[in-house]
C-alpha cells in the first residue's frame, strides 16, 4: 500500500498549491479593487503572505516525518551514487557477503552445537549420571570416569530423594534377520526411567513399558524413525508386527520421532534391558546414566545423594560369594554429575569456539579492506562534501549520509551474505568430523538470520564509521581553494589507511601461525606410530555371534575360525585375522585389574588395565610389531592353554624390558590361576593418535571365563576381521567377503566395512577439520592483507604523481622512488607484524590444548609466517612502485 500512500501525499501536496494560489488570486482582486494596479497588487498580496515556498514546506511537515523522509532522501541518493559506481559497489558487497556468509555458517553450527537447548522438555533438569574413581589406579587410562553398574540403577532408583526419574542405557549391535539380507543394526539397550526422563513421546505407537522390563516377559522393540523409514516406509501399521533381533522375535511396540537421540548416540532399535534384581552384581561397569532433577534441586545436592547412597549400594550386593562387598571403598567413588548438555558436547566446544573467533578475524580484515575503499571514495568526494557543508549541511548530516551509504552496503553484503551461509553450512556439515556432536540439528534458524542481521549492521557501522569521522567536518575554504588538489597528500591524510593496514597486517599474522601450527600439528599426529602398518590395505569387518543364534562359546570359535580360513582363500589375501576390538574403532573396550606374579599389593590395589582378544595372526594382519616372544596359536586356543600377550609399555612397567616380561605370570583376580605372557607386542594408540598408547592385555579369542570358578568358557562373540589384501575397499572385493562369511553361515551380517585408513582417517577429522578451516581463514586473511597493502601504496603513488614528477625533473633514480614506497609497505607490514606476533603468542596458550607435539611458540612457525607476509608485502608494493618510475615528469606537471 505505499504507492497508495505517495499517491495520497501528492495529492495533498497538489491541492496545497492549488488553495495557496487561490488565496493570492483572492487578494490580488480584493487590492485591485481597491485601485491597486495588478502588478502593485500582486506584489503587496506575496509580500503579506510571505515566502510561497517556505509556507509550502512548513505545511507539508505537517503530513510527514521529517527524519524519515531526509533518510530516505539519504538512501536514494546513496544507490543513485552506487549505481554511478558498480565496480566499487560489486566489490565491497561481494567482500562482505563472504565475510558475513562465513560468520553465518560458523554461527549456526555453534548456535546449534552450544548454545540452543537440547530437544527435550525442560532440558536444564536433565543431568547425566557420572561417577569418578581416583583410588583405582590405571583407571583413567581405559576409561573417561567410571560408568554406572546395573546393580547401581537399582540402588538409585529407589533410594534417591533427589530426582523425578532416571535410568541407564549402552549400546550394543544386533543382527536383524528376515527383512530382506541380513543385517547388523545399531541397538540401544534402555532400562526403565530412560524415556520417562527425556519425555519424548513416541510418533507412532507407545513407549517401552515397565511391563517389558521383565526379564522373562514378552520380547518388544521400538524402533528409530529413521529404521522405520528404511525398512518400513513409514508404514504405522509396523507397529505390532514382529522382527528377528539376533535370533530373536520381537514385537515392535514403538517409534521414536524425527531426530531423536539417546543424549549424544544414534540408534536403529531400542529395546529393553530387562533386569533380573536378584541376579546383579556389585561389578560390571558399563551403564551410562542419565536423570531429571527434581525442581529447585541443584547439581551439589545430587552429588551429595549419590555420596550418601554408595554405602547403600555396597551393603545391597555383592560381587558373589567369598568377595568382600566393602571392596570398592578403596577406590573412592565419588559422584561427578553433569548436565545433560556438557555430557553431549563434551570437548567440542573448543573447537568451535577457535574458528568461530578466526571466521570473525578474517570479517575484521574485510571491514578494514572496505573502510579503505570508502576512505578512498570518500577522499574523491573532499570537494563535493565541502560544497555541501558551504551550503549549510552541517557535520552531522554529512556523516549520517556516510554512514547510510555504508550500512546500505553491509545490509545488501548481508542479504547475499545469507546465500553464502547456506552453501557454506552445506560444506561445514560435509567435511565436520564424524563425532561432531548434533550435527543433525545444523541448520539457518531464526537466531542465525538475526545474527546476520546484526553483523550487516555492526560492519555496515564500523566500516562506515572511520570516514564518516574523518570527513564529516571538512573544511570549505581548504577543499574549494583548489590546494587540496595538487598538494601532494601528508602524514594526515594517509594515517587512517596505514593504520588500517598495520591491523590487516596484525589479524592476518594471527591467524597464519594458528594455520601453520595446526599443520605442524597434524604432521606430527601422522608421524605417530598407531600401532598398524599400511592401513589402506587393511580391510575391517565386524561380525557378531549372538548367545541366542550359536550358544556355544567353543563353537562360536569354530565359527570365526572357518570365517577367517575361508577370507584367506579369497584371491589377492595375505593373512586374515580378528580381534574383539581394532584400534581406533571406537568400540569401548574390557578392563579390570591385573596382578602381577611376585609383587605384593598389600594396601593397594592393583592398576586397571585395558583388555582385548585376538585370533592367531592378528598382529600380522594389522602389522602390530611382535616385540618378544611369539603370537598365540589356535592350539593355544583350543587347548585352553593359560596364556597371554601383553603390550610394550606394560612389559616394560612390569618386568623392565619386553624380553624379560616372556615366561613371567599374571592373573586378574587372586583366587585364580596364574597365566603366562608368552608374547609382547607393540604399543597401539587404541584411542587415537593423539592419545597416549594405554597398557592392553591381549587375551586369546576363547578362554576360561575369567570372572567365575565354574568351568566356563567365554568366547569374543563380536569381533573385528582383519584382512590384508592391495584389493581392499574395492566393490568386487567386498562382495567375495561377504559370499565368504555367508558360506559359513547365511544369518550372520556384516558391519563396520571400511579400511583401517578410513578409521584413521576418522580419528584425525576433528583435527582436519580445525586445520581446514583455519586455513581457509589464513589464505582470506593473507590475499585480503595484500590487497590491503597493495591498496594503499597504490592510491599513494596516484595522490603523489606531481611529486613523482618534480623528483624525476630533479634528478631522482626510479630505483630510489620504488624503494620508497617498498619502503613505506615494509615499514607498515614490520609494525603489524610485531602487532600480530604478540597477539599470536597470547592466543596459542588458549589453543595448546588443540596442539600435538608442537609449541604453542614454535620458533619454525613465528620464523616462517612473518617472512611469508613480508614477501607478499614486497610483491603488493612493488607493483604500484614500478608504475611510479614510469610517471613522465613532463606529462604529471601538465596535468596539474
Amino acid at each position: 500500500m505505499q504507492w497508495l500512500a505517495q499517491f495520497s501525499r501528492s495529492r495533498r501536496y497538489d491541492d496545497l498549491s492549488v488553495s495557496i494560489q487561490e488565496h493570492l488570486s483572492e487578494r490580488i482582486e480584493e487590492l485591485m479593487e481597491e485601485g491597486m494596479s495588478p502588478q502593485e497588487s500582486e506584489r503587496t498580496a506575496r509580500r503579506e503572505f510571505g515566502n510561497v515556498t517556505l509556507v509550502e514546506e512548513r505545511s507539508r511537515e505537517v503530513w510527514q516525518w521529517a527524519k524519515l523522509e531526509s533518510i530516505l532522501a539519504d538512501l536514494r541518493f546513496a544507490f543513485r551514487r552506487l549505481r554511478k559506481s558498480p565496480g566499487f559497489a560489486i566489490t565491497v558487497i561481494l567482500t562482505l557477503a563472504i565475510g558475513i556468509g562465513a560468520n553465518t555458517a560458523v554461527f549456526s553450527v555453534l548456535n546449534s552445537v552450544l548454545i540452543k537447548p537440547l530437544p527435550y522438555p525442560e532440558p536444564d533438569q536433565l543431568v547425566s549420571l557420572w561417577l569418578e574413581a581416583p583410588g583405582a589406579a590405571g583407571l583413567a587410562n581405559v576409561t573417561d570416569g567410571l560408568h554406572l553398574s546395573s546393580s547401581m540403577y537399582f540402588t538409585f532408583s529407589e533410594q534417591n530423594r533427589t530426582f523425578q526419574s532416571l535410568g541407564v542405557w549402552t549400546t550394543d549391535s544386533a543382527n536383524v534377520t528376515g527383512l530382506a539380507k541380513p543385517e547388523e543394526v545399531r541397538a540401544a539397550l534402555v532400562s526403565d526411567g530412560v524415556l520417562q526422563t527425556l519425555e519424548i513421546p513416541p510418533v507412532a505407537g507407545r513407549w517401552l513399558s515397565q511391563e517389558d522390563q521383565q526379564p522373562h516377559g514378552a520380547k518388544t522393540v521400538m524402533l528409530s524413525y529413521g529404521y522405520w523409514q528404511r525398512r518400513f516406509g513409514g508404514d504405522r501399521s509396523a507397529i505390532g508386527h514382529t522382527i528377528t533381533i539376533d535370533s530373536q522375535s520381537r514385537e515392535i511396540v514403538g517409534v521414536m520421532p524425527r531426530g531423536f537421540r539417546l543424549a549424544n548416540q544414534d540408534f536403529d532399535v531400542l529395546a529393553p534391558l530387562a533386569f533380573d534384581r536378584n541376579h546383579q552384581k556389585l561389578a560390571g561397569f558399563g551403564f551410562q546414566g542419565v536423570a531429571r532433577l527434581r525442581p529447585g534441586i541443584s547439581i551439589a545436592q545430587a552429588d551429595a545423594d549419590i555420596t550418601r547412597m554408595i554405602p547403600i549400594w555396597m551393603d545391597s550386593f555383592t560381587n558373589g560369594p567369598m568377595t568382600n562387598p566393602h571392596f570398592y571403598e578403596t577406590w573412592r567413588i565419588t559422584p561427578a554429575l553433569r548436565p545433560l548438555k556438557q555430557q553431549v558436547i563434551g570437548n567440542v566446544g573448543n573447537v568451535l569456539w577457535v574458528v568461530m573467533a578466526t571466521i570473525g578475524l578474517v570479517m575484521l580484515i574485510a571491514c578494514t579492506n572496505v573502510a579503505n575503499l570508502l576512505l578512498v571514495r570518500a577522499d574523491a568526494r573532499q570537494q563535493e562534501l565541502a560544497i555541501r557543508a558551504a551550503l549549510g549541511a552541517g557535520r552531522g548530516r554529512i556523516a549520517r549520509e556516510l554512514l547510510i551509504e555504508s550500512v546500505f552496503l553491509g545490509m545488501i553484503g548481508g542479504l547475499l551474505g545469507v546465500g553464502v551461509a547456506f552453501a557454506g553450512l552445506r560444506l561445514l556439515t560435509a567435511i565436520g568430523p564424524s563425532d561432531l556432536p548434533r550435527l543433525n540439528e545444523v541448520f539457518l534458524d531464526a537466531r542465525s538470520l538475526g545474527f546476520t542481521l546484526i553483523l550487516s549492521l555492526l560492519s555496515g557501522f564500523l566500516f562506515g564509521a572511520i570516514p564518516a569521522l574523518k570527513y564529516s567536518n571538512t573544511r570549505a575554504g581548504a577543499a574549494l581553494s583548489g590546494g587540496g588538489r595538487t598538494a601532494s597528500t601528508g602524514h594526515q591524510r594517509q594515517r587512517s589507511r596505514n593504520l588500517m593496514v598495520v591491523a590487516q597486517v596484525a589479524m592476518a599474522l594471527v591467524l597464519l601461525i594458528s594455520a601453520l601450527l595446526m599443520i605442524r600439528t597434524f604432521q606430527a599426529l601422522r608421524t605417530v606410530e598407531p600401532g598398524f602398518a599400511d592401513a589402506k590395505h587393511l580391510q575391517t569387518v565386524r561380525i557378531t555371534i549372538p548367545d541366542s543364534l550359536v550358544s556355544d562359546p567353543q563353537m562360536v570359535t569354530h565359527i570365526q575360525n572357518n570365517i577367517a580360513d575361508k577370507l584367506s582363500a579369497i584371491a589377492g589375501v595375505t593373512s586374515v585375522g580378528f580381534a574383539a576390538a581394532m584400534p581406533m574403532q571406537g568400540i569401548d573396550p574390557n578392563w579390570d585389574e591385573i596382578r602381577i606374579e611376585g609383587k605384593s599389593y598389600e594396601g593397594a590395589d592393583p592398576p586397571l588395565r585395558l583388555f582385548n582378544s585376538v585370533s592367531p595372526g592378528y598382529f600380522q594382519t594389522a602389522g602390530t610389531r611382535l616385540v618378544a616372544g611369539r603370537d598365540v596359536t589356535w592350539g593355544d586356543i583350543y587347548d585352553l592353554r593359560q596364556v597371554v600377550i601383553v603390550s610394550e609399555n606394560f612389559a616394560r612397567e612390569s618386568w623392565g624390558t619386553p624380553a624379560a616380561a616372556v615366561g613371567r605370570h599374571l592373573r586378574q583376580f587372586a583366587n585364580m590361576p596364574w597365566v603366562e605372557v608368552i608374547g609382547v607386542v607393540e604399543d597401539v594408540r587404541h584411542n587415537g593418535v593423539d592419545e597416549k598408547a594405554p597398557a592392553i592385555i591381549y587375551w586369546p579369542a576363547l578362554i576360561k571365563n575369567p570372572y567365575t570358578m565354574k568351568p566356563t568358557l567365554d568366547a569374543a562373540r563380536s569381533a573385528t576381521f582383519a584382512i590384508r589384501s592391495d584389493r581392499a575397499g574395492t566393490e568386487s572385493f567386498l562382495t567375495e567377503v561377504q559370499q565368504a562369511v555367508w558360506s559359513v553361515n547365511a544369518n550372520l551380517p556384516l558391519a563396520s566395512v571400511e579400511t583401517m585408513q578410513d578409521i584413521y582417517s576418522q580419528s584425525l577429522a576433528r583435527t582436519s577439520f580445525t586445520l581446514v578451516m583455519l586455513a581457509i581463514a589464513g589464505t582470506m586473511a593473507l590475499v585480503l592483507g595484500i590487497i590491503g597493502i597493495y591498496g594503499v601504496i597504490s592510491y599513494a603513488v596516484s595522490q603523489r604523481t606531481r611529486e613523482i614528477g618534480i623528483r624525476l625533473a630533479l634528478g631522482a633514480q626510479k630505483g630510489d622512488l620504488k624503494w620508497m614506497f617498498v619502503r613505506s609497505a615494509l615499514m607498515l607490514t614490520g609494525i603489524g607484524v610485531a602487532i600480530g606476533v604478540v597477539a599470536a603468542a597470547g592466543l596459542m596458550q588458549f589453543m595448546k590444548s588443540l596442539l600435538f607435539g608442537i609449541s604453542p611458540l614454535d620458533p619454525l612457525t613465528y620464523v616462517a609466517i612473518p617472512l611469508v607476509l613480508v614477501s607478499s608485502a614486497v610483491i603488493a608494493s612493488y607493483l604500484p612502485a614500478r608504475r611510479a618510475a614510469t610517471v613522465d615528469p613532463v606529462d604529471a606537471l601538465r596535468a596539474e
